[in-house]
C-alpha cells in the first residue's frame, strides 16, 4: 500500500512538473497578456455582447497560436537561452524537453489554434494569427542576432492580437482594429527597450542586437523611448475622434498616455536601470488600463 502510495505521488509530481515545462515553453504570463488585448479588442467591437463561450474560445485559440510561436522561438534560441540566467530554466534550453517534442507542441498548437479561431469566428482573424506567428517565429526571432530593427519587427506580431480580436468580432479590417493595432504597436517600444535595458548584459551576452543604440544603454535609446511614447498622445485620441469610446476614456488615456511619457523622460535623465524599471513597470500597467478603459465607454453605451 506504502509502495502504491510512493507511485502515485511519484506519478503525481511528473505530471505537475511536465505541466510547468510546457507553462515555460509557452511563456505562460506574456501569452496570457497579449490574448488579453485580444478579447477585450473583441469584446470593443461594434454589435459584439459578452458572451462566455466565444470569449474562452478566443482565449484558447489565442492562447494555442501564441504559444506554438513561443515554442518556435524557444527552439530557435535554445542555445542563446542556455547563456542567459533569465532564461536559462526554459525546458527546451535545460534539456529538460527535447527539439522534437516541443516541435510537435508548435505544430499541433499553431494548427489547432488557428482552426479554432477561423470555424468559431472567421478565416480573417485566423489568416492573421498565421502571420503573426510566422513573423514571430521565422523572422522576428533569427533578426534579433542580426540588427535592432527586429524590436520593429517584432512589434508587428506584438500589436496584431489586438487587430484579431477586432477582425474575429467584425469580420472586417476596419478603422477601429487598426487604431487598436496603432497602440500596442507604439507601447511595445518604451516596453521592451526598457526591458532589454534592465536585461543589457544577458542579452549582449547571448548576441542579441535589441537597443536602438549599438552601444547599448545610451542617451539615444532614451530618447528614443520618449519619442515612441510622444507618439502614443495623438493614437490615443483616435478611439475618441472615431466615436469608439467617450470622454472619460479620452481623459485616461491622456493621462495614462503623459504617465508614460514623464517615466521615459525621466530614464533621459537619469539613465539608471532603476529608471528603465521604472518604465517597464509603468507599461505593464498602461496597457490594461487604456484597454479596459476604452471597454468601459463602450459597455456604458458612450
Amino acid at each position: 500500500m506504502e509502495s502504491q502510495d510512493r507511485l502515485q505521488r511519484s506519478a503525481s509530481f511528473v505530471v505537475v512538473d511536465k505541466l510547468k515545462d510546457y507553462m515555460l515553453l509557452i511563456k505562460f504570463t506574456l501569452s496570457f497578456t497579449v490574448v488579453f488585448s485580444s478579447v477585450l479588442s473583441y469584446l470593443m467591437a461594434p454589435n459584439i455582447t459578452f458572451n462566455l463561450l466565444s470569449v474562452l474560445l478566443l482565449l484558447i485559440g489565442g492562447m494555442l497560436i501564441t504559444g506554438s510561436a513561443n515554442a518556435i522561438n524557444q527552439i530557435a534560441e535554445k542555445d542563446t537561452d542556455a547563456l542567459m540566467k533569465r532564461t536559462a530554466k526554459r525546458p527546451v534550453a535545460n534539456g529538460k524537453m527535447s527539439v522534437n517534442e516541443a516541435s510537435a507542441f508548435a505544430a499541433v498548437a499553431g494548427i489547432a489554434g488557428t482552426l479554432i479561431i477561423g470555424y468559431w469566428f472567421n478565416w480573417t482573424a485566423a489568416v492573421l494569427g498565421i502571420v503573426s506567428l510566422v513573423i514571430y517565429g521565422f523572422i522576428y526571432t533569427p533578426l534579433k542576432k542580426i540588427s535592432s530593427v527586429s524590436v520593429l519587427v517584432g512589434a508587428v506580431p506584438g500589436a496584431l492580437p489586438c487587430l484579431i480580436g477586432w477582425v474575429a468580432g467584425t469580420d472586417e479590417l476596419s478603422a477601429g482594429g487598426w487604431v487598436l493595432f496603432g497602440i500596442q504597436f507604439l507601447w511595445q517600444f518604451p516596453h521592451f527597450w526598457a526591458i532589454a535595458w534592465v536585461a543589457h548584459n544577458d542579452y549582449s551576452r547571448a548576441g542579441f542586437k535589441l537597443m536602438p543604440s549599438t552601444a547599448g544603454p545610451t542617451k539615444y535609446s532614451a530618447i528614443q523611448a520618449v519619442i515612441y511614447s510622444l507618439l502614443m498622445i495623438p493614437v490615443g485620441v483616435l478611439p475618441w475622434l472615431l466615436n469608439m469610446s467617450g470622454q472619460v476614456s479620452l481623459i485616461i488615456v491622456l493621462l495614462a498616455n503623459l504617465f508614460m511619457v514623464w517615466q521615459s523622460i525621466r530614464l533621459y535623465r537619469e539613465m539608471t536601470v532603476q529608471a528603465a524599471r521604472r518604465v517597464m513597470f509603468s507599461s505593464y500597467i498602461y496597457l490594461p488600463v487604456v484597454l479596459l478603459s476604452l471597454l468601459a465607454d463602450k459597455v456604458a453605451g458612450v
